[in-house]
């Protein structure tokens, strides 16, 4: 995926990555899947404890309006 809006999300799975709920997402914004992948091995190991079989990141696609409401909620 190409230049856009994304957000890192950390997510605790069963085994098999099935039945994966969110319990972590990193409070910035970034401007490339890339960008936002290279960030997720440091989000991983922050989670590393977390009481599930596995612990998978997903950089996730957001609108501009989001990231915007992201933005503006961190800078303060």
């Amino acid at each position: 995926m190409g230049p856009g809006y994304f957000i890192l999300a950390i997510m605790g799975c069963g085994d098999g990555a099935v039945m994966c709920e969110d319990i972590a997402s990193r409070e910035s914004v970034y401007r490339s899947e890339i960008e936002c992948m290279a960030d997720s091995d440091s989000m991983l190991e922050a989670n590393i404890e977390a009481p599930y079989p596995m612990v998978v990141a997903q950089c996730r696609s957001i609108s501009p309006q989001m990231a915007e409401r992201i933005q503006r909620r961190t800078a303060s």
